[in-house]
């Protein structure tokens, strides 16, 4: 019996052990992954999955980290490897993922093969800060990877962070794929020209640029390179323009930079004149590169920076995208006194642009997006584009313009607008030191979009919303310390941002800078049928400061409690949109100033001397053929505020929330609400809930005597259980 009971434990034993085993090998070989984030940050999205399950050719990613980071470095490699292995899934046999070991030779077999191939993608190492032993140290370290797609290379050199790797990944490998598409598709090849005047060499030595002659070689060597990841679509020539009608030609038509020097006797230098830039155009479109820059610095003077081999390479690679269009198209308006869109014309490096600038949203926007900039004045409105952007119009639109804005909305072409009711005007008297003396002058600005902004059922209020929920500025020890609260800045919490949307649904806090509010006419949107939907708005304590405009925080204080109210700050607008032009005559273009246009205005004559007759109704006929009075579904996104766009609001990467919201925006009306949500569900401000002040006080009152009450508490239940059962005993022996 002894026996049989043995056997029995034993069997017992060796059925637990089997499956154990079983389980751990059904856990290799099966990924499963519980994810309990509320916004799925460690998930992939679903436009994460569709991209890489729809790839038709083989994908491979090869990463190159450095082994065994400290803090907080080494957590990068591990959710790397997690995200990489769950995009593997989804992939099946396209997607492929190898990591290769970059340490010094002394901590790895191969990592000096390992680097060597590291360098050739280049990917090269970094500094990072580390603690070891208790120590701050410096090393560098090896943390980027390349993605392999055919014949195109697409390197990310570093990830020190894994806030928006997803999407960072997920993008890249969008136009990856549509890159190879793009370029296999092509009629033509894109055309890489230098222009590099001969008489540049002879002065080249006296501006510190000794490989200046071997340019054209290089560049020629860099194509060749170039058109073998990008099968052939690459044409090079190069051409010396020596005359000064062919270099005036050249500066004219292609913004390449003209260099000009008086005679040098000294190094027996004649006077003379040059063209250098590397010009690419692919059908209409053409892009010129700056290969040389000219830098002036103060005491040392003027300097002159040549692009090297490896700037020009990358600089190339980029503008292939462009030129191809693989990303997709947006509007972009670039006339009637709109922020300009990047860095400012004429600007010298380092000098700022008094009215802002987009040099950051434009560099962003360049990332997923075609951006096309255009002019009213001088075209219609691109067709080919899903959205149009109009930052901050300071000057009027004529009637025939707004029609193109009206019939591009009817068209189904969606409008973000951010406009501004007031112009800021800069002081112009200065102080000795160069500043400016006086603070600015706001003037209102009539721009016309407003009266098509009233008959769809919004308008913009001329006044600025101020807010005692705003940021607070540091003041200096001179001017007393303590903070100074700029009230034109509202600070947005959570309760004041539409989470619903998805464009918003994962942003927490945002800050505002001088917006204007919006008002929304029921009674016209009802009959209309749009939908209005509020996006951002201001805390209950805002109130409105109207003309004339004065934003010197020594000036401001909050008024009563009654005259504070909710503000809109932002909307969106979508439906089928009437035509502001409905019933009306098409309006007519306004002639050209310069006189260009076919017919003079006031002779009737045409530049020949011909007598021409005006047909007034051809002349109100539209070109393209037609008019809509009632449009598709489209949308407006609306906001009283240009300044949400520039620079000292947008960051680089993208990923604070005030460049997260400008960027979903363009995603949401875009259709790419999956992007938009998969961008932001990473967002790394993530304020606490506001709490009441009786909350905070009840909450405190429990940490500090609460605990010890109930620690008392609960001795005394212990006493009194011990006790009734003391007293149980005792009775039960009294009984006896």
């Amino acid at each position: 019996m002894t026996a049989k009971k043995r056997s029995q434990k034993y069997l017992r034993f060796t059925i637990y052990l089997v499956v154990v085993v079983l389980i751990n090998i059904v856990g290799v070989s099966l990924f499963f992954r519980w994810d309990l984030t509320k916004n799925k940050v460690y998930s992939l999205s679903e436009v994460s999955k569709t991209v890489v399950s729809t790839l038709t050719e083989p994908m491979t990613i090869k990463v190159f980290f450095t082994r065994d980071l400290k803090a907080p470095y080494n957590n990068i490699e591990r959710y790397l490897r997690d995200l990489l292995e769950e995009y593997a899934i989804y992939g099946n046999r396209f997607f492929n993922y190898q990591f290769f070991d970059v340490s010094p030779q002394s901590e790895g077999i191969g990592s000096s093969e390992n680097q060597q191939l590291a360098s050739s993608y280049g990917i090269q190492p970094v500094q990072i800060q580390t603690l070891e032993e208790d120590q701050l140290m410096v090393k560098r370290a090896y943390m980027g990877l390349v993605i392999i797609h055919g014949d195109i290379v697409e390197r990310i050199p570093t990830i020190t962070s894994t806030d928006g790797l997803e999407y960072t990944l997920t993008t890249t490998f969008q136009r990856v794929n549509n890159k190879i598409s793009a370029l296999l598709g092509l009629t033509d090849n894109i055309r890489v020209q230098l222009l590099l005047s001969d008489s540049l060499k002879t002065v080249a030595p006296l501006m510190g640029l000794d490989t200046l002659p071997d340019i054209p070689e290089t560049v020629e060597s860099i194509i060749n390179k170039l058109n073998q990841k990008n099968y052939n679509r690459l044409t090079y020539s190069f051409q010396n323009p020596a005359t000064d009608e062919q270099q005036e030609t050249a500066t004219r038509t292609y913004n390449v930079m003209h260099l000009k020097w008086p005679e040098i006797e000294k190094d027996n230098v004649a006077a003379g004149s040059g063209v250098i830039g590397l010009v690419m155009s692919y059908g209409d479109k053409t892009v010129t590169l700056p290969i040389l820059q000219v830098l002036r610095i103060p005491i040392i003077g003027t300097q002159y920076q040549l692009a090297s081999p490896e700037e020009i390479e990358e600089m190339i690679n980029a503008e292939v995208e462009t030129l191809v269009d693989i990303n997709e198209s947006i509007g972009y308006l670039a006339d009637h006194g709109t922020l300009s869109f990047g860095a400012g014309m004429g600007m010298m490096p380092g000098q700022q642009d008094p009215a802002g600038t987009l040099s950051t949203f434009s560099e962003l926007v360049g990332k997923t997006y075609s951006p096309r900039q255009f002019s009213l004045s001088e075209e219609s409105v691109p067709r080919d584009v899903q959205s149009i952007i109009v930052a901050r119009p300071t000057e009027p639109f004529t009637d025939f313009e707004l029609f193109q804005l009206d019939q591009a909305l009817m068209r189904g072409q969606n409008l973000i607008l951010f406009l501004d009711p007031f112009k800021e005007v800069p002081s112009q008297q200065m102080d000795p030191m160069g500043y400016q003396s006086q603070p600015p002058t706001y003037v209102p600005v009539d721009s016309g979009l407003e009266k098509l902004l009233a008959h769809w059922g919004v308008s913009v209020t001329p006044s600025i919303v101020m807010d005692k929920n705003c940021y607070e500025q540091n003041l200096s020890r001179n001017m007393g310390g303590g903070k100074q609260p700029l009230y034109f800045a509202p600070i947005l919490k959570s309760e004041n941002i539409n989470h619903s949307l998805p464009m918003t649904r994962n942003i927490k806090e945002l800050v505002v800078l001088k917006a204007s509010p919006l008002v929304l006419n029921d009674n016209v949107l009802g009959e209309n049928n749009l939908k209005a939907t509020v996006v951002l708005s201001s805390s209950d304590e805002a109130w409105e400061m109207n003309a004339p405009i004065n934003l010197n925080p020594m000036y401001h204080s909050p008024p009563g409690p009654e005259e504070m109210e909710k503000k809109t700050l932002a909307c969106t607008i979508e439906g089928r949109f009437p035509s502001y032009f409905a019933g009306k005559p098409i309006p007519e273009k306004a002639q050209a100033d310069d006189g260009s246009e076919d017919t003079d205005a006031d002779s009737g004559e045409a530049p020949d001397g011909d007598t021409v007759t005006p047909d007034p109704v051809m002349s109100r006929v539209e070109s393209e053929g037609g008019r809509l009075d009632t449009g598709r579904s489209a949308k407006i996104f609306l906001m009283g505020s240009g300044e949400m766009l520039k620079d000292n609001l947008v960051d680089a990467e993208g990923k604070t929330p005030n460049g997260m919201l400008v960027m979903n925006v363009i995603d949401a009306l875009n259709q790419h609400d999956d992007v938009a949500m998969m961008r932001s569900k990473t967002q790394r401000h993530n304020p606490l809930d506001e709490t009441s002040v009786t909350a905070k006080t009840t909450i405190k009152a429990i940490n500090i005597a609460g605990l010890p009450v109930l620690v008392v508490l609960f001795g005394l239940l212990v006493w009194m259980r011990r006790h009734a059962r003391k007293n149980s005993i005792r009775r039960m022996f009294e009984t006896e």
